[in-house]
């Protein structure tokens, strides 16, 4: 797959033997991180983990949670570095493709209510606004942060 900045990238099953790059990414582009026994549970729990890459470098993974008739994203992270290229837009269009090949209807998400460039990802590619949750997030100095729930009907 050529890529939005013309990198040849392609996908791959995140497995345990990834997990050391992986949280490397996820410290680097959150203050509130998932851990590697978060992604391990994840993985346990036979969820769809995949990576993006560019040869060896991981561009960005996500994670997401099957259902019935629908998919929850717990997590999609585009490495730093490879921020503001497109890459969430891939990784969201790649989502929403395993997510109907599963028979889901719906897509679904949290996003940190001060996150407003990730929620002007997400609403550029069709989710909508559908509530809040108070307090869902751990923020600084042992505060909370509300998320914005969001879906995307298939």
């Amino acid at each position: 797959m050529a890529g939005v900045s013309g990198v040849e990238a392609r996908f791959e099953r995140l497995t345990a033997e990834h997990l050391e790059a992986v949280v490397n990414v996820e410290q680097q582009a959150y203050a509130h991180a998932w851990t590697r026994s978060h992604f391990q549970d994840a993985l346990n729990s036979g969820n769809e983990a995949q990576m993006l890459l560019a040869g060896d470098t991981l561009l960005g993974y996500f994670v997401a949670m099957k259902g019935f008739e629908e998919v929850h994203l717990l997590n999609i992270t585009v490495a730093p570095t490879y921020q503001r290229q497109g890459w969430a837009h891939v990784m969201l269009d790649a989502l929403a493709i395993w997510a109907r090949g599963q028979g889901a209807e719906w897509l679904w998400l949290e996003v940190r209510s001060g996150n407003a460039r990730a929620t002007k990802v997400y609403e550029s590619q069709g989710y909508r606004r559908m509530g809040l949750r108070k307090n869902y997030y751990p923020s600084a100095h042992g505060q909370r942060e509300d998320a914005v729930v969001m879906s995307l009907r298939l």
